[in-house]
């Protein structure tokens, strides 16, 4: 673990913590995996926890101040650090810190834990099997990283995993996975290289298999292209509330990439085969809950028809 990070070793070093946040002076909270909690223990004011954001942010290669107040780095170990100085942050430095666990969950594993069932199970080795373009959406900490990495390492050893994010995150057990990661401008706004170019990269690298980590901007064109133009077993993730949210949102992409609701919707269509949607319980357990198919309604734009994959 970084020396930077040492006044949050108690919280980094539980297992069970996934995200550790620091309100200014207000105060430290955690989740443990069953929504976020007071730690009553910690003491720090103001000037100490904005000197923690400078030094993390620092330590992660980049710099924050009045100037550049909102910041996000990766540090060893892919503990992600996201800080905000005052006065975006009126009440004080915010920091926020996502805490990826060592091991790297399988398929079998998330099934033993409750995620999804035996018959589930087989139609997901299916989809990977069969080089089925999949689509995870879910709400924030709901699991779709950990999922995806999941479905990723069941790919054949031979093949090519190109992944693409914005922070790399992605953790594939599998022996051939390439990872690119987007950099932001530099202090004078220059040497930015965003998901859309990576995207546009990656396919001059050859792979099998071609994935977005999250889709969160006009890099859903680039994807969505690639994967109807002979890429297959490409996936990604997006953020939704639920499945039937899940074509407003890419609608909403699409329309940072200047398409145009039925352009995205024949793109989505013919694209993804397969997406699945994950939510997290109160108590913590992570489940797919939904699983459906992109179509085209009646108008002619993005529909999900939901699939019936649980249960015997």
């Amino acid at each position: 673990m970084p020396a930077v990070l040492a006044p949050f070793s108690a919280y980094l070093e539980d297992p069970d913590v996934t995200d550790v946040f620091v309100n200014g002076g207000a105060g430290l909270f955690v989740d443990r995996g069953a929504g976020v909690v007071a730690a009553r223990e910690w003491r720090a004011t103001e000037e100490e926890v904005r000197d923690l954001a400078v030094a993390l942010i620092g330590a992660g290669g980049r710099h924050i101040d009045d100037a550049t107040p909102c910041v996000d780095v990766r540090l060893g170990g892919g503990i992600r650090v996201h800080a905000v100085l005052p006065p975006i942050a009126p009440e004080g430095t915010v920091l926020s810190i996502r805490v990826p666990r060592l091991e790297v969950a399988t398929l079998d594993d998330l099934q033993r834990t409750g995620m999804f069932d035996e018959r589930m199970r087989r139609r997901l080795g299916e989809a990977i099997a069969g080089r089925a373009n999949l689509l995870v959406s879910g709400a924030a900490g709901a699991g779709k990283t950990t999922l995806l990495a999941a479905l990723l390492a069941e790919a054949p050893e031979h093949e090519r995993i190109v992944t693409i994010e914005d922070v790399a995150e992605l953790r594939i057990a599998h022996p051939h996975h390439v990872r690119l990661e987007a950099r932001q401008p530099n202090i004078e706004g220059a040497g930015g290289i965003g998901l859309a170019r990576l995207v546009r990269e990656a396919l001059r690298m050859r792979p099998d298999r071609l994935v977005v980590g999250e889709c969160r901007g006009d890099e859903v064109r680039e994807l969505l292209s690639a994967l109807n133009t002979g890429h297959d077993g490409g996936a990604g993730t997006v953020h939704a509330n639920s499945l039937q949210d899940v074509p407003a949102r890419l609608e909403a992409l699409g329309a940072l990439a200047a398409l145009d609701d039925r352009a995205l919707a024949r793109q989505a269509a013919s694209a993804i085969g397969l997406v699945l949607h994950v939510e997290r319980d109160t108590d913590g357990a992570r489940r797919i809950v939904a699983a459906g198919r992109p179509v085209l309604d009646g108008d002619g734009r993005l529909a999900i028809e939901e699939m019936r994959w649980g249960g015997e």
